[in-house]
């Protein structure tokens, strides 16, 4: 039998055929392999396929045969990941507003490499990259591989950082000068990706969306701020900053109905200790930075909820209501 061309290239189109056309409810024939070989220019016999597949066992493959009817059937078991996580991994892209949509695509069609073309399908279904708001920064992501990199080499960096303008345009911040930032964090917060770091100028520990970072340069300078960091907690930053937006540290006390149990679980943690006050309410004490955006999230719930102290956040809630009641012609 005259060999093909591509015939030092058995083993691993072999392991593709098997990968891409089967599954566990999808087998194939030892003639069907063959034939897919032939595809790709390679011969083969059943007893060095045989040896090939027993040398992909060996390698970690999980192979299966099983015999229906006097014919032997061949399918992948185990695979690297589990379908169920494919569709996980689908659905963290799909929804995740800094992935352009053009990104997402394209990291999607990745995602379906692993799986067998019939799962691949199931894929697919799920596939609707809508017209919901991502980012239109294209760099994002390497922009994230540099902070990645600064932080890796213990080293500052320098950027522009910009907005959009009310033409739908980038306006470059602080008139196009760089910021210059230790990188100690990325955190992923409200949908967007942002990068935590020190400003020694400042002396303060700050945030930036990482979408709108441009011209990212690892420097030379060694990082600062390390005192502040050793014992920095993301998790615990991003609970404190509402919506990621910065304002005054302080500790407020909040009064809530029964009923918002979950709701104040959910934003602070298990470990926030809810003081029951009464038999309809309980008082919690949380760490925050004051903004119009924890005053917004307050005022959202409804009743059932409010601030009771210090009296300087309270204040600040009553000039919040004060100004929407100007805005819109409250008394």
């Amino acid at each position: 039998m005259a060999k093909g061309t591509n015939q030092k290239l058995k083993l691993m189109y072999l392991m593709k055929i098997l990968l891409e056309k089967t599954d566990e409810g999808h087998s194939i024939t030892m003639p069907e392999i063959i034939e897919s070989l032939k595809a790709y220019d390679i011969t083969a016999e059943r007893k060095s396929i045989y040896a090939d597949m027993e040398a992909l066992r060996t390698y970690g493959m999980d192979i299966i045969g099983e015999q229906k009817n006097k014919t032997y059937y061949y399918h992948v078991g185990n695979r690297q990941f589990e379908l169920a996580e494919l569709k996980l991994l689908v659905d963290s892209v799909q929804s995740s507003k800094f992935i352009t949509a053009k990104k997402s695509n394209e990291l999607i069609k990745k995602i379906e490499g692993f799986a067998s073309k019939y799962e691949a399908k199931q894929l697919q279904r799920q596939v609707f990259v809508t017209e919901r708001i991502k980012t239109m920064n294209e760099s994002i992501y390497y922009n994230v591989d540099k902070i990645h990199a600064a932080i890796g080499a213990n080293v500052k960096i320098k950027f522009q950082y910009f907005q959009w303008n009310v033409d739908k345009k980038m306006e470059l911040r602080h008139a196009g000068e760089f910021y210059y930032i230790s990188p100690w964090a990325l955190s992923w917060d409200n949908e967007n990706y942002y990068l935590v770091g020190f400003d020694n100028t400042a002396d303060i520990i700050k945030h930036y969306r990482v979408d709108k970072m441009l011209a990212i340069e690892l420097g030379e300078e060694k990082r600062d701020g390390k005192e502040h960091f050793k014992k920095f907690d993301i998790a615990v930053y991003a609970k404190k900053i509402f919506g990621m937006f910065d304002g005054e540290e302080q500790t407020v006390k909040l009064e809530f109905e029964n009923r918002f149990a979950g709701v104040v679980i959910d934003r602070f943690g298990k470990n926030i200790s809810l003081i029951k006050t009464d038999k309809d309410h309980f008082t919690v004490n949380v760490d925050v930075a004051v903004s119009v955006q924890f005053l917004a999230w307050v005022i959202a719930l409804g009743e059932g909820v409010r601030i009771v102290g210090p009296e300087s956040v309270m204040k600040k809630m009553q000039d919040e209501i004060s100004r929407l009641q100007r805005m819109y012609g409250g008394n």
